[in-house]
């Protein structure tokens, strides 16, 4: 199989594909239009405000978004600002890539590296998908096209997965000799358990838009010719609505509860709700109701 870029040079995505090398592209890709509600963070990461949405956008087109050490430092730096502001409900992963979300490490960096230059590189890296990981708020990954490696890492370190029919997900690493190394090990299974995972991995096979959202390794799929980013967006909306307050601790317990037998989650649970249980959310949104009228969040 093959994708014709935009200059109409053959660039084969083949099975061992894990990052992309493809030719510089820049008129298959979507602007970037810098704004008064707009922050970029280096190079390739832009963070974008819609009223208590944030959308942090991927924005290394000619790359198809590789993540090399440059993109991951703003990717971490961007999320570390996210996790700072109390404004934010709901986190957005998008790119700026009409045919990709996020092809992984961009293996054409790493191909010149020293076995040093690797292992310094290394914590680096990591940053990054623990950084969308640690978002304190709900994060939403928007996934148009391909997310391969690293880049379906990163749509496995938010909360839920949008995609559309032009998204094909995988995790191919073992093809090039190494193992999904941003949590893909770890995440993939708490998933869709531990045999479709190592399936998965095994065999480094993509899987387009239809299984994958069969198989659960994407929550959400537009309809028909609906895009994932106009999908999570919306769903990002509707989440928004809701408690500051009581999202964050949900998603506290909701992560922390993971993994633990049912009676220490339990007590993971009402270690949240005593997080909630006398802020000014919780009061506002008694009263609210009971006045039946919309809640106006305090946030604390």
């Amino acid at each position: 199989m093959s994708v014709p870029p935009s200059d109409g040079a053959q660039f084969p995505l083949a099975p061992s594909f894990l990052s992309a090398d493809p030719p510089d592209s820049p008129a298959s890709s979507v602007p970037v239009v810098e704004g008064p509600f707009e922050q970029r963070f280096g190079e390739f990461v832009v963070v974008r405000t819609h009223g208590h949405v944030a959308e942090l956008v991927l924005d290394r087109p000619a790359s198809m978004n590789a993540v090399s050490a440059a993109m991951a430092r703003s990717i971490a730096a961007a999320c570390a600002a996210l996790a700072e502001d109390r404004d934010v409900r709901v986190a957005v992963l998008t790119s700026t890539h009409d045919r990709a979300f996020c092809v992984g490490a961009d293996l054409k960096e790493r191909n010149g590296l020293s076995d040093a230059d690797l292992m310094r590189q290394r914590p680096i890296a990591r940053a990054a998908y623990t950084g969308v990981l640690e978002l304190p708020m709900p994060a939403i990954a928007a996934v148009r096209g391909y997310a391969l490696g690293g880049g379906y890492e990163l749509a496995l370190a938010c909360d839920v997965i949008v995609a559309d029919a032009t998204t094909v997900v995988a995790l191919p690493e073992v093809s090039v000799g190494v193992i999904p190394g941003g949590g893909g090990t770890q995440l993939l299974p708490r998933r869709v358990g531990a045999a479709r995972a190592a399936e998965l991995v095994f065999t480094a096979r993509r899987v387009a838009a239809d299984e994958a959202f069969a198989l659960g390794l994407v929550d959400r799929l537009a309809e028909g010719d609906g895009d994932a980013r106009t999908e999570a967006l919306a769903l990002a909306d509707r989440i928004a609505g809701n408690s500051p307050v009581g999202l964050r601790a949900a998603k506290r317990a909701l992560r922390l509860g993971q993994g633990l037998d049912l009676r220490a989650g339990l007590e993971v649970e009402d270690a949240a709700w005593r997080t909630v249980a006398f802020s000014g959310d919780r009061a506002e949104g008694v009263a609210a109701f009971n006045e039946k009228r919309k809640p106006e969040w305090p946030g604390e």
